[in-house]
């Protein structure tokens, strides 16, 4: 009999893992003199494999990558942590042949990712077959110590595993308490609400020309709602002027912070990279794991965080740019390592004049806390000057220590998946500061504030459903308000298990799968498998991805960057074939 491994989700999370069962399996399974017949990977999802749903090349070619095509790769280099060998390939602008700055298209990048699967699944030994199976994973049934079975939707035999490993990828939620209440309201008055949703998947149609709509959320979701609803309208730009089509709705946009991701940064890395990890690696987060009572993320692993992410900074700062401060990084790195919080705060002041010059986490993760705007035409001013100063300064190597940081972002997230339960709020402020928009994005962002297209509201925005309408405040512009008949939730849907659509991670958590408090599936740090209520890891059954308390900043990455998904990808791969070699040389036995 054949060993049989199911993978739920073939995008490039999917595609990752079998990069890695090819790059291992010479190893690990196989091998010479040994009676294995063979394996057959089933592959299941209803889109294409390589791309999988998000990066599906069936999308507008209006939708950009937020990275530049040459910090975009799916294979492994020597700085990824893993016991498997490297397997070094092209990056998107390699692979494509363009300029390495480029901001490419998905429907490019879902190219890529196919190529990279189909060179993943050519380079698995002749023993190994790939099956693609069109269709949605029902549910996952079978003893701990047996067989699998995964059933999947218009089929009725299920297929039988050794192993299923869940890379699901992002996906629908059914709506919270607030979300029912808004999506009721509407259906009660024929408004329209759109909840949380992968941008390109919504309907937008509902949304008329000329027709006000609140817009919750300033994320990237927003900037492809933005980009549909203007240049997907057949709207133009002139330079940094926007010539409407006259389709376009009016977009009253606002978010807890009140002010979009900030910009990618638009220059190179030079010189000498940050040492890191330095406060926060192996060492801390063995002792945060090690504590008997557990740990909190706010007391004992944030202060951590921002003294790695400060000294990404003020590395770049006295060792580059030097002339701005005030005393020798020898001096200065030795008083920092030695520093609590307010003994930093003042060594900081007496070494670094400019303001401009300081790492200020707080203001930067709210940078609209208790300002307040006269009037409306104000806050659009205020909101646009922020975005310009943000874009300047993103696109300025004299502030290169900017780019410290999100290296220093970088190294943390890499470390902080070993510690899971770590909250939703890291992820976003993650997100906010290392994963914004291209400034070319940013830019059509302030033509159409010009145009009046889009037009701002504030921070903390609040919503209510009253008198057949929905109605919109902040805290940014008091007294103000918004009243439309459209809403549209500018968010991809939060990951959670009890409110997942998936019908295979419901069928789970009701066979003993556990939450995290945030929603997310509970897994072993170590390579992904998931846990039940006693905290025992399943055998059989793993899970990677951004509904799991291992979720990694994304299924592919920078280069020369760790890439942890490629780490977690590595270990799942080798757990998975030693476990299935050791079936094998059992049944020969």
């Amino acid at each position: 009999m054949r060993a049989s491994l199911v993978i739920v989700g073939a995008g490039p999370r999917g595609t990752g893992l079998i990069e890695r069962i090819a790059a291992n399996a010479p190893d690990l399974y196989g091998g010479s003199g040994t009676d294995i017949e063979g394996l057959d990977i089933h592959l299941v999802d209803p889109h294409p494999p390589g791309a999988g749903r998000i990066w599906r090349e069936a999308q507008s070619p209006l939708l950009w990558m937020n990275s530049h095509a040459e910090d975009v790769t799916m294979f492994t280099d020597e700085t990824v942590d893993m016991a498997g060998p490297v397997r070094p390939g092209p990056t998107l602008h390699e692979w494509a042949g363009i300029e390495g700055a480029t901001f490419a298209d998905r429907q490019l990048q879902g190219g890529y990712l196919r190529w990279v699967h189909e060179q993943a699944v050519a380079a698995l030994p002749p023993s190994i077959r790939v099956h693609h199976h069109p269709r949605r994973a029902l549910r996952v049934s079978g003893p701990r110590e047996g067989r699998q079975q995964v059933w999947l939707e218009g089929r009725p035999r299920p297929l039988l595993a050794d192993l299923v490993v869940l890379a699901l990828g992002h996906l629908d939620a059914e709506l919270d308490d607030e979300q029912r209440s808004l999506a009721a309201h509407a259906v009660e008055h024929d408004l329209v609400h759109l909840p949380p949703d992968f941008t390109a998947d919504s309907d937008l149609s509902a949304l008329a020309p000329g027709e006000p709509v609140i817009v919750r959320g300033f994320g990237l979701a927003f900037v492809d709602l933005m980009v549909l609803l203007t240049e997907g309208r057949g709207g133009r730009y002139e330079g940094d002027t926007y010539v409407p089509s006259g389709r376009e709705p009016v977009l009253y946009v606002g978010s807890r912070r009140g002010v979009p991701y900030h910009s990618k940064i638009g220059y190179d890395w030079t010189g000498e990279r940050p040492p890191l990890p330095r406060f926060f690696g192996p060492a801390e987060v063995d002792a945060l794991l090690a504590r008997p009572g557990g740990f909190d993320f706010r007391r004992d692993v944030w202060p951590l965080v921002a003294k790695e992410l400060g000294f990404a900074h003020y590395h770049r700062l006295f060792t580059v740019h030097a002339e701005r401060t005030t005393m020798s990084w020898g001096d200065f790195e030795e008083k920092y390592a030695a520093s609590d919080e307010a003994e930093r705060a003042v060594l900081v002041a007496s070494a670094v004049p400019d303001p401009a010059d300081r790492l200020d986490l707080e203001a930067l993760d709210r940078p609209l806390e208790g300002v307040r705007y006269g009037s409306f035409e104000e806050l659009q001013e205020g909101l646009r000057g922020y975005v310009e100063r943000d874009l300047t300064r993103r696109h300025d190597p004299a502030y290169s220590p900017d780019l410290a940081v999100f290296l220093g972002l970088l190294s943390v997230y890499g470390q902080l998946i070993r510690l899971g339960g770590t909250g939703s709020w890291w992820h976003g402020f993650f997100s906010y500061l290392a994963s914004g928009p291209p400034g070319p994005r940013l830019r059509q962002l302030m033509a159409l504030s010009r145009a009046g297209v889009v037009r701002f509201l504030g921070a903390d925005v609040s919503v209510t459903a009253e008198d057949g309408l929905f109605r919109a405040t902040s805290a940014s512009l008091p007294g103000y308000s918004v009243e439309t008949r459209a809403l549209v939730e500018a968010r991809l849907p939060e990951p959670t298990v009890g409110r997942a659509r998936d019908a295979l991670l419901r069928a789970l958590r009701e066979d003993g799968a556990v939450e995290t408090p945030e929603g997310l599936l509970r897994v072993d740090p170590g390579d992904g498998r998931i846990l039940d209520r006693s905290g025992r890891p399943h055998p059989r059954r793993f899970a990677l991805g951004p509904f799991t308390e291992g979720r990694t900043s994304g299924a592919f990455t920078r280069p020369r960057t760790g890439g942890p998904a490629f780490r977690q990808n590595d270990a799942t791969a080798r757990a998975a074939l030693t476990f299935l070699s050791a079936l094998a040389d059992r049944a020969a036995a």
